[in-house]
Formats: C-alpha cells, structure tokens, sequence
C-alpha cells in the first residue's frame, strides 16, 4: 500500500497525484519479486474497474515497457469482494460476496503461493480491521499531504506489528516491512 508520510493513502477527494511514480530499478524489483510471490489478487469492489482493464491493455501490448507485469496481473486469479457487483465482467476474477473475514480465511486455507491485495482504501481498512493480513508493505513516498483517506481509520483495539524491514530506494520511497506480532 502507498502511504505518505503523514499515513495517507490518498487525498480527501481520493487524489493520489502525490505519489512517486519515478520508481528506480531496485524498488521495481522489489514489486516485482513480492507479485512473484503469489497467485491470487484480493480487490474491494471499487478497484477491478480500473484495475483490471488496465493491466489488460500493458499485457495486450507486447512493446509496453510493462508487459511482462501485466501478463502477470491479468493471468493470475482475482476475488473482488463485492456487495453491489452482480456478475463478474473479467476474466481470471470470481466475485466475494459473503463474509470478509469467513471468505478470506477461506483462500488463506487453500494450497498455493502468497495472496496480495491491491486495495482500495474502505477494503484494506476492513482487512486490517479484521486482523486479516499476515504481512504489511508499506510504500512510503517523500510527500506530506495533510489530510485524507487513511486504511487505519478502523481500528477498534491496538495492534502491535513487528519490523520484518525497511528498505530506502533511490526514489525516495521507504518500504516498511510489518508483520502482526503474536
């Protein structure tokens, strides 16, 4: 997940215009090892409309500088946890309309490799309310925003993580590493 440093993931309008996008070699690496590293995609039901599409016309063009990281988005299994979705427009996506916490226990139970989330913001926030996520990768970029929409806005009791790592890049992003500490 993108932070900034004052721990928002977007603007109060959902702005993300402060993000840093001029990602050096190393921190393209890194998201690409960490996406290596699992087989299923969990999205909230605001993001795979444009998600989705997107990362299907980067795998639909071989000369895009990203082909090979959208091949890999659009190849691999995605559950959009959804209460408004009816039917499912994508392919490679089923849709999760049940209990998050049930659902999700669910896919961690099945055999296979990791399992990722991209977001949005209201979905993150659920899963972490939960106590559902095993590991955190924060991207932390170089930018204050002051206020806006944050993933920790739920929490009902604290809850204690333990550094796994920090990783610094040349871009100015921070990779911060957490895992719950049990």
């Amino acid at each position: 997940m993108q932070l900034s440093i004052d721990g928002f993931v977007a603007g109060p309008n959902g702005e993300m215009d402060w993000m840093s996008w001029n990602w050096d070699d190393g921190i393209k690496k890194y998201v690409t090892d960490l996406t290596n590293s699992m087989d299923c995609i969990l999205l909230g039901g605001h993001m795979p409309g444009g998600f989705i599409p997107y990362w299907e016309s980067v795998a639909a063009n071989p000369d895009d500088p990203q082909f090979e990281f959208g091949k890999l988005m659009t190849d691999t299994a995605k559950v959009v946890f959804t209460k408004t979705i009816e039917k499912s427009e994508w392919n490679n996506t089923v849709l999760a309309k049940g209990d998050i916490t049930e659902e999700v226990n669910n896919l961690k139970a099945k055999a296979g490799k990791d399992i990722i989330t991209y977001g949005g913001a209201n979905f993150a926030s659920n899963l972490i309310k939960y106590n559902l996520i095993d590991e955190y990768h924060l991207f932390i970029n170089p930018t204050i925003i002051g206020n806006g929409m944050t993933i920790f806005k739920d929490i009902e009791q604290k809850l204690n993580l333990k550094l796994v790592k920090a990783v610094p890049f040349e871009c100015g992003i921070v990779v911060l590493c957490y895992e719950p500490a049990r």
